[in-house]
């Protein structure tokens, strides 16, 4: 009998795990839905010339590979570490009195530096990317936060939009995501781990077109063209510039 209740606990640890690891302290939200980008074939309306870009405000946090983040010698954030990650340049990105973090865990937080506490925490990346127990999760680019809004991607397969102030995901998209990308008003370009270079929608996570770069690299935007290494695409309908 008391084999049979030790089997019991682990397999509903196991469940657990599999929604969840590790479990974060502070709010936290739902893992997204699975199922494909859905790639609508459309142009970009009213796309600006060029993007202004604002400077990023300073920001003097870390992230250790323990998931750990730092100011200074000062440790704001207690992190749990992952047998499973990659190197990683992501640095934490500061907004008003708040630092937003990507993890190893695959999660997203929000962390308040004053009380060292985690505001909330949001789940990025796909449930069938937390079993077998071997899958990288990771977020290995820094959040990028737009208004009332955060977005963040990993190699979980998901990119997501989430409410600045409460974790909420306003959507997410199953775009596996390993370099910066950029964020509009009205569209997103992202380049994915499948390859494939794309713009979504940035009101409902859709795609407006998609189309395949020969190397994965940082998407840059200027004149309504993007360059990804040195393939140059119209950015507001995907086409090849040749």
């Amino acid at each position: 009998m008391r084999r049979f209740a030790l089997v019991v606990i682990c397999m509903i640890a196991v469940v657990a795990c599999d929604k969840h690891d590790p479990i974060l302290p502070g709010v936290r939200t739902d893992i997204f839905n699975s199922g494909d980008v859905n790639v609508r074939g459309d142009s970009i309306p009213k796309l600006a010339e060029n993007i202004d870009i604002e400077p990023a405000t300073e920001c003097p946090y870390r992230r250790d590979d323990k998931n750990n983040i730092w100011n200074g010698e000062r440790k704001v954030f207690a992190g749990f570490p992952t047998a499973n990650s990659v190197r990683t340049t992501a640095t934490p990105v500061c907004s008003g009195v708040f630092v937003y973090s990507g993890l190893s865990t695959g999660e997203l937080v929000k962390i308040n530096p004053a009380t060292r506490s985690a505001v909330w925490v949001a789940d990025i990346f796909r449930p069938s990317n937390m079993t077998g127990g071997a899958s990288l999760v990771d977020i290995v680019v820094s959040p990028v936060v737009y208004g009332k809004y955060v977005y963040a991607g990993g190699l979980g397969d998901a990119l997501c939009k989430i409410s600045a102030s409460t974790g909420a995901k306003q959507w997410c998209t199953p775009i596996g995501v390993a370099h910066d990308f950029i964020v509009t008003d009205n569209a997103l370009f992202v380049v994915a781990t499948d390859g494939n270079l794309y713009a979504i929608d940035t009101s409902n996570g859709d795609a407006y077109w998609r189309t395949s770069v020969k190397k994965q690299l940082r998407p840059t935007y200027a004149n309504k063209i993007i360059t990804v290494g040195r393939e140059r695409f119209n950015a507001e309908n995907g086409d090849k510039i040749k």
